[in-house]
């Protein structure tokens, strides 16, 4: 089951929105005769794979035992059920890290697996597939995304100057880190204030991917210029605006649709998007894993509307003094309005910190 997880990792830039899944076949003798990993979208399960290697080394698969990180599939999507392939192939016995959140799955798989005279067992490896997935298991289960809000700043948590300037606070490492967690997300979310002073790209850089993440714009009243650079790269873009405030709306809209950018009313308070609605959407759109790279405006309305499940942040061993800060939530009436946070993981990358943190609880769905 450690090298079953091991494939499912070599997944976590590629099988979105599917989940992350290893396969490893053994044979009777305990010789492993086969193994793979889910494919993109449309392409093959880690279970197929594993029986295309197996097969491609000229290995029978009667009597194996598949070990796989998650339940077998049971229904007919993109591809053929994995269950099924699996007693076609002959396999005498299934040993799974999870059951499927999918409610299309759920238990099904294994349920047809037994039916079929196949030995099943689960659990092995339950936190560690949990953990890869945790974006999949999000949406099966809450109808959202894992939602991971990324933060670089100096220890004394300050992410630019007065004046905006911010480039490099972290170092090389820490950057191509952060473009590694870019790279497993289905998303890179930002504001339009962010769009409109950083003119960021948002696409991954740093490390070797085969697909970009998809880029997601909260603007209001749809001020993302036309020529902004994370328009300009071939993938998909989403703007959530809160609908039409002005003559000129309907243009800029139209506008920003001839870029190729899907353009998407939410209104909410205040003529602001609707933080919880924009998350439902991208959930019902197939979004796993939202990367949230922003201003501390929109850092802290997230944070204070209790949307935000992870904190990646990149620690420099500076201090800058007063600046920007990471979120905007005060100030506080008292200690006790503190948002409470959890450390989960303590790392150095090069000669910075990496804290990932979350809300007590916060994964327990």
């Amino acid at each position: 089951m450690h090298q079953a997880l091991g494939l499912a990792a070599q997944a976590l830039f590629l099988s979105s929105p599917n989940p992350r899944v290893g396969c490893v076949l053994v044979a009777a003798d305990g010789r492993v005769i086969g193994q793979g990993f889910t494919q993109q979208a449309g392409g093959a399960h880690a279970e197929v794979m594993a029986l295309r290697d197996a097969a491609a080394a000229g290995e029978s698969t009667r009597g194996a035992t598949a070990y796989v990180t998650l339940e077998p599939c049971s229904h007919q999507g993109r591809t053929g059920p994995c269950c099924d392939a699996l007693v076609a192939a002959g396999v005498a016995r299934v040993v799974a890290s999870l059951e499927d959140p999918n409610p299309l799955v759920g238990g099904r798989g294994f349920a047809r697996l037994r039916a079929a005279g196949v030995e099943v067992e689960v659990g092995p490896g339950a936190a560690e597939s949990r953990a890869l997935n945790i974006g999949f298991f999000s949406r099966m289960v809450r109808g959202t995304p894992w939602v991971r809000l990324k933060v670089a700043a100096s220890l004394d948590g300050t992410t630019a100057l007065h004046n905006g300037a911010s480039q490099w606070i972290t170092s090389p490492a820490a950057r191509a880190d952060g473009h590694a967690w870019r790279a497993r997300a289905c998303a890179v979310l930002t504001g339009i204030g962010t769009v409109l002073h950083d003119n960021p790209r948002l696409n991954v850089r740093e490390v070797s991917t085969p697909r970009q993440p998809q880029v997601v714009v909260l603007d209001s009243r749809l001020q993302t210029p036309p020529d902004a650079h994370l328009l300009v790269a071939v993938r998909a873009c989403s703007i959530y605006a809160a609908g039409s405030l002005d003559a000129d709306f309907d243009a800029r809209q139209a506008a920003l649709q001839a870029c190729g950018a899907a353009v998407v009313q939410l209104p909410g308070a205040e003529g602001r998007v609707d933080l919880a609605a924009v998350l439902r959407d991208l959930g019902q759109r197939g979004i796993n894993e939202l990367h949230i790279e922003a201003g501390q405006q929109l850092n802290g309305a997230l944070l204070r509307a209790g949307l935000v499940d992870e904190l990646l942040l990149y620690l420099a061993p500076k201090l800058l003094g007063a600046g920007l800060g990471m979120a905007n939530i005060g100030p506080l009436p008292s200690l006790a309005e503190a948002l409470a946070l959890e450390f989960t993981d303590v790392q150095r990358v090069g000669p910075d910190l990496r804290v990932l943190a979350r809300p007590p609880g916060r994964g327990d769905f």
